[in-house]
């Protein structure tokens, strides 16, 4: 029976009071998990009814099934079982657990109670369950077992996030319920700090007829309520109004956020219409919809509208901007359709919504520096047995700096799920064979895309200038050890590619010692190329420890080296003379004998330069969706090595006094490089290095580098136009190392430990407690998104806490030229005062303008079910405050978890 009309009640009155209640939905007495409630032992219970479900089928046994932990006792003249301590009793369906329970055969009543302890705390309260209901907790009960009517006292029961304690209900025979004095709340105790006291109703299938009802906080009756009312039982959703958040922002003014109407479309989709004003004459309104089917899919629908009014009219300042965002993200449950998925992430904005909106009102840095923005709409499906995954998605880049979007629609994959090994044999026995180890793959992808300015985006001309084709990728694999340590793997890959446009590029000689024109035509007509290559790779590991004996409780350490090699080989492909690229040509221009004139390669040197062609050449699929196929051929050596080194150190501190530990001193510490047999010049790439370093548990430092093995003269190079030389001469070969162009260092800290600690196994810890509890859904997302996001949300349980971040990137080109140095370093914190107050903040320093970088401050109140926060920017161009009082999720409540706010400017 749902009693829907208790969360109606509570929309209602909450347009009266200051503060707003997110809209609920209930669906009856009997709460959809087990309720572990706080203890609040100063508070009292009242009494209220229980529901029977006759119809079920789950027990068709008339059998009470009864037991104790404690004690049985039986009164065979009265008819009267009397259980003691951890009493359960089993009767079609009706799942009953106290410390004290009797049946009376003769007036087949059930009654169930706890007790008190030495302390005088109430304790072993009944915990009954309905069949295909949850579970509910009550101080005691009586239940006729031959009417299925009954009473319960002081119940405490769960509704989707609220919770119904107190009063008295009755379940008469018609199957209508006489409630009296129940109070409805998102408080988890069993007697709420507020709530809607509904002082009497009758609830039947259909409708809900109240009398008087009022709100109550800290059982002090408020003159907020309604005389009576009447509802029906639509068993959805209910809607009401949302009530603004006051505030200011520095650059437009005084400011009502987020208020609006909230909609209960149905159990399954609802709805958000916010606005907020300021001031200064900007406004922003967006409509939020947010839709789920359990084990099916869910997903929401953002859309805004923001105008924004800066300076004062009639100066120069004055201006408005009107911008829009549209964000759409859908899911689907891996077993809502084996086989097959479908997903969506769509964000299409204004170019200046971000700068204008402070990212919708969030104030996000990342959003804020972004001009990237990525959609796509995707679906995939399995085929042929699950041997093909076949993928069909639209993508669209935006960037808001250029004004220009990337359009794929649409793009196309096959790819098969696992290789095949067409020489192996079903029967074999004992090892495999070589041949048998040659596997088989395919792939296939195919788009149609298309780049252009997002004024001209939906326009029709925008049709000449898509891009299309198709490429088939074919490998051929075999992997095996040789001599037991030496694993080895040989390829070939054969790619096929098709087009269905070409061009053909003409220049037009310059006069004078300007540079020549060159001209491009697309010709429309199917074209394809195949290209290939082969290659090999083995590897191995190497071991070797050195054993310490007077070192103190260092004991040995450990050296792990995994060198790498491998070869690939690819042919020419760019020979004019197989078609697929040509001589460039002066348009209309003809020698004595009526040749068209080729225009010559300008890096071309008879004496020095033999390798490189005398004229210029192009593919003819320049320019197209996969380009042509590569120029030049290539024999290419890889190598590397992969460094792992750690110690082996005695623990005194444990209890057999010979414990040892690991100790990692430095973490996949990796160089890589490869050399090029066939490049005409510097064959040899650079160092690759990348590695990490852990001085502690809780302290890591990461770093790369990049070395360039040339040298480089001072001397003027015409052909580039620059100072300096590049030369093909190694670095050593003149006494000196390789050079450095790109090295990189970052590392991040906390200070308190148990706040990394308790950020690592929230996720974990909380999905075995939703497990236990079978949290609702609504519960469950609100679980997630502090899995999601943890800094989004204060920990009473961490009492204190600093962390910082740093990073240092110095990159050059490969003349040592145009060198740039990038760091950054932010910091945040956060302390409990009290028990209940916390104070948080997050800075950070500008190494560009050596001053601090965008610095907030926070206070937070604890009040159980409520949420109290104060934020405030005190200086910069953000300047702001905002102050909140809200009711707190009630799943995050036994976490002492706070949602943290957001931060509103315009720039």
């Amino acid at each position: 029976m749902k009693l829907l009309s208790d969360i109606i009640f509570l929309k209602r009155l909450v347009l009266l009071t200051i503060v707003s209640i997110p809209a609920l939905a209930s669906s009856g007495f009997s709460s959809t998990q087990q309720v572990v409630p706080q203890t609040d032992t100063t508070k009292r219970a009242g009494a209220t009814g229980l529901k029977s479900n006759p119809t079920d089928t789950a027990k068709s046994s008339d059998k009470i099934e009864y037991s104790a932990k404690d004690s049985t006792k039986v009164d065979k003249k009265e008819g009267i079982v009397y259980l003691y301590g951890r009493a359960r009793v089993v009767y079609q369906g009706l799942e009953l657990d106290a410390d004290y329970i009797t049946y009376n055969s003769k007036t087949k009543q059930i009654f169930a109670s706890g007790k008190h302890d030495a302390k005088g705390k109430y304790v072993g309260r009944p915990i009954f369950k309905m069949p295909g209901q949850g579970s509910s907790l009550a101080d005691s009960l009586r239940y006729n077992t031959e009417t299925a009517a009954g009473k319960i006292y002081g119940v405490f029961t769960e509704q989707e996030g609220g919770f119904f304690s107190g009063g008295l209900a009755k379940k008469q025979p018609d199957d209508e319920i006489h409630s009296k004095g129940q109070t409805y709340s998102t408080c988890n105790l069993p007697h709420p700090h507020f709530g809607i006291h509904i002082t009497k109703g009758i609830v039947t299938q259909n409708q809900i007829i109240t009398g008087p009802v009022y709100l109550k906080i800290e059982d002090i009756p408020l003159p907020i309520g309604l005389p009576f009312a009447f509802f029906p039982k639509p068993n959805k959703k209910s809607s009401g109004i949302i009530l603004p958040s006051p505030g200011e922002d520095f650059t437009r003014g005084f400011f009502l956020r987020d208020g609006g109407y909230y909609i209960g479309l149905s159990d399954y989709w609802d709805a958000k219409i916010l606005g907020t004003i300021f001031t200064g004459g900007s406004y922003d309104v967006n409509l939020t919809s947010t839709y789920t089917k359990r084990y099916k899919y869910n997903g929401n629908i953002m859309l805004r509208y923001a105008n924004t009014i800066t300076g004062s009219e009639g100066t120069r300042d004055f201006g408005k901007q009107k911008d829009f965002s549209i964000n759409w993200n859908h899911s689907q449950n891996a077993n809502a359709n084996p086989g097959s998925n479908f997903s969506a992430s769509v964000q299409i904005q204004t170019s200046g919504y971000n700068r204008n909106t402070a990212a919708g009102m969030t104030y996000d840095p990342q959003q804020l520096s972004t001009n990237i923005l990525s959609s796509s709409i995707s679906y995939s499906k399995l085929l042929f047995g699950d041997l093909f995954n076949l993928s069909l998605a639209t993508r669209v880049n935006q960037n808001t700096s250029s004004k220009t979007v990337d359009l794929t629609l649409p793009d196309i994959s096959l790819n098969m799920a696992r290789s095949i090994f067409p020489f192996a044999s079903p029967n074999r026995v004992g090892d495999q064979r070589w041949y048998e180890k040659i596997s088989i793959g395919y792939s296939m992808k195919s788009s149609n895309s298309v780049t252009a300015g997002d004024s001209i985006l939906f326009k029709k001309q925008i049709l000449n200038k898509f891009r299309n084709g198709m490429q088939h990728n074919i490998p051929i694999q075999m992997n095996f050890n040789v001599l037991k340590y030496f694993n080895f793997g040989t390829s070939v890959n054969y790619t096929e590619t098709w087009h269905f446009q070409t061009i053909r590029k003409t220049y037009l000689k310059a006069t004078g010692n300007g540079a020549d024109l060159s001209r491009i035509d697309t010709v429309p007509g199917f074209n394809r190329y195949g290209t290939y290559n082969v290659g090999g790779s083995v590897s191995t590991k190497i071991y070797s420890t050195a054993q310490f004996s007077k070192m103190g409780n260092l004991k040995a350490i450990r050296h792990v080296m995994t060198p790498s090699i491998g070869f690939s080989y690819a042919p020419d492909f760019s020979d004019p003379t197989k078609g697929n690229y040509r001589y460039a040509e002066y348009d209309g221009s003809r020698d004595a004998n009526g040749n068209p004139i080729r225009v010559p390669n300008p890096s071309y040197n008879a004496t020095t330069n033999n390798t490189v062609p005398q004229y210029l050449t192009y593919a003819r699929q320049e320019g197209m969706l996969y380009g042509g196929p590569p120029m030049g051929r290539s024999a290419s050596l890889s190598f590397g090595i992969q460094n792992t080194v750690e110690a082996k150190v005695l623990t005194p501190k444990d209890t057999t006094g010979k414990g040892e530990k690991k100790v990692p001193i430095i973490n996949n510490l990796s160089i890589t490089s490869a050399y090029n047999f066939l490049a005409p010049r510097n064959n040899l790439a650079d160092f690759n290095i990348t590695g990490s370093t852990p001085f502690t548990d809780k302290f890591q430092v990461n770093y790369n580098a990049v070395l360039n093995p040339y040298y480089v003269k001072d001397e003027y190079d015409p052909i580039n136009n620059t100072a300096k030389t590049y030369t093909n001469t190694y670095t050593w070969q003149r006494g000196q190392l390789p050079r450095l162009t790109s090295f990189g260092l970052s590392f991040d800290y906390s200070l308190n430990p148990e706040a990394l600690k308790r950020k690592n196994i929230n996720e974990q810890d909380q999905r075995e407690q939703n497990i236990q509890k079978g949290m609702t859904p609504e519960q469950a997302e609100a679980m997630a998104l502090v899995s999601r996001d943890p800094n989004a949300f204060v920990d009473f349980k961490i009492p204190w806490n600093f962390a910082f971040r740093y990073s240092f990137n110095y990159s050059t080109d490969r003349l040592g030229l145009n060198s740039r140095i990038n760091n950054s370093l932010t910091f945040n914190g956060d302390a409990n005062i009290t028990p209940k107050w916390k104070v948080t903040f997050d800075s950070g320093w500008n190494f560009e303008t050596n001053n601090f970088s965008i610095t907030r401050f926070g206070i937070y109140r604890d009040l159980h079910c409520w949420d109290m926060s104060f934020s405030w920017i005190p200086f910069g161009t953000q300047q702001m405050y905002s102050v909140d009082i809200k009711v707190k999720a009630s799943v995050l409540q036994d976490l002492k978890l706070s949602k943290r706010k957001n931060y509103y400017t315009r720039y």
